[in-house]
């Protein structure tokens, strides 16, 4: 019997302009800004990124939305994860897209929600300085009613994406909510009394040894992120080259993504509720220009050796929680997008392809 991997892609739902945006950044800013005005900062370095098949797209055209669908089930992808703003106090940012996949029906595509907790602040939002754009607040519990009752629509919906039947819901920062437990349990008791089986939470976890931690604080699963374990493993010569590098040319912090990809998937991966990560590229520095990291040289190939390695790790689990994330869909600006480019077209999905078949 063949068995089946769910592969669910996480999705930046940035791409059209939204009044904040304006304000902050200059009239009509999306991510496609910084996309278009990066440039090489050193020999080899793979600046601008060029998309190809959907073009640069706005997500406000249904035809956008519906084709991106029709690609990601074309090569395996399960559903979108669509990252989603709540600040507090009923605040939202971003909201249109999903708003408008829920309440039309289209596309008929699987679909979950990633809670996107963190204030938006300094260099990872492309900040010179500490400032802070919008803060992330937890008012009490009032205002996770008001977020349940949000997003329970979607909840309800037959095409969220389920395990065990119950809604999967990821939370980016687990540890930044003032009381974890007291907020999990909190849904699980308003999904009771709403006819829901229960909520499937996830964490988003870049330390793969805080995985029990994590469950002892009520989250079903985790989603292990390894993208910075390169770290723990540095060549110091080759560390202190690119430290002088960086230092008398002004190149950005270039770690190989062969080196890297090595690290991305750990031992735990292989336990039935931890949800490994498929890193296919990596380079902030359309972001945060010279500041930024790099996982350079990434191919077709070395990503097929990637997949090989998340594959072999999840291979004796049961289908249900056979759950592997990718970072993800369509992260242009952060060099981490699985959509077709210039360079090299479907390539990378074709690979995906392959392995969830396989």
């Amino acid at each position: 019997m063949n068995k089946k991997t769910r592969v669910i892609a996480l999705y930046l739902p940035q791409f059209h302009p939204i009044p904040e945006n304006d304000k902050w950044w200059g009239k009509g800013f999306t991510e496609w800004t910084n996309v278009g005005k990066a440039r090489p900062l050193y020999h080899g370095h793979y600046q601008p990124r060029v998309p190809a098949d959907l073009g640069y797209y706005d997500l406000r055209v249904p035809e956008t939305r519906q084709a991106q669908a029709d690609m990601a089930r074309a090569f395996g992808v399960e559903g979108f994860c669509y990252w989603h703003y709540w600040f507090g106090n009923g605040k939202q940012l971003l909201e249109r897209p999903f708003r408008e996949v829920l309440t039309s029906g289209k596309p008929d595509f699987p679909f979950c929600l990633a809670w996107a907790n963190e204030s938006w602040k300094g260099f990872h939002h492309g900040l010179k300085k500490r400032e802070v754009l919008i803060e992330q607040l937890y008012p009490g519990e009032q205002d996770y009613i008001d977020h349940f009752n949000h997003l329970l629509p979607a909840f309800r919906d037959k095409r969220y994406i389920c395990v065990e039947g119950k809604p999967l819901f990821l939370i980016f920062q687990p540890y930044q909510l003032p009381d974890a437990k007291a907020f999990i349990a909190l849904w699980r008791e308003l999904a009771s009394e709403n006819g829901l089986k229960g909520i499937h939470f996830v964490a988003q976890s870049y330390d793969g040894t805080k995985v029990n931690e994590l469950k002892s604080m009520g989250f079903d699963a985790v989603n292990v992120l390894r993208m910075y374990d390169y770290k723990m493993h540095k060549n110091q010569i080759t560390y202190l080259f690119r430290k002088l590098q960086h230092h008398l040319f002004g190149a950005p912090n270039i770690v190989s993504y062969r080196k890297a990809m090595r690290y991305f998937v750990g031992k735990e991966a292989a336990e039935e509720y931890v949800y490994p990560t498929i890193i296919p590229n990596w380079d902030h520095t359309p972001r945060t220009g010279r500041k930024g990291l790099v996982f350079h040289g990434s191919t077709p190939e070395l990503f097929e050796r990637h997949l090989k390695d998340v594959f072999k790790a999840i291979s004796g689990k049961k289908d249900e929680t056979n759950i592997v994330f990718i970072k993800s869909w369509n992260e242009w600006a952060e060099g981490n997008y699985m959509e077709p480019d210039l360079r090299y077209g479907t390539a990378y999905l074709q690979k995906l392809k392959k392995y969830v078949e396989e």
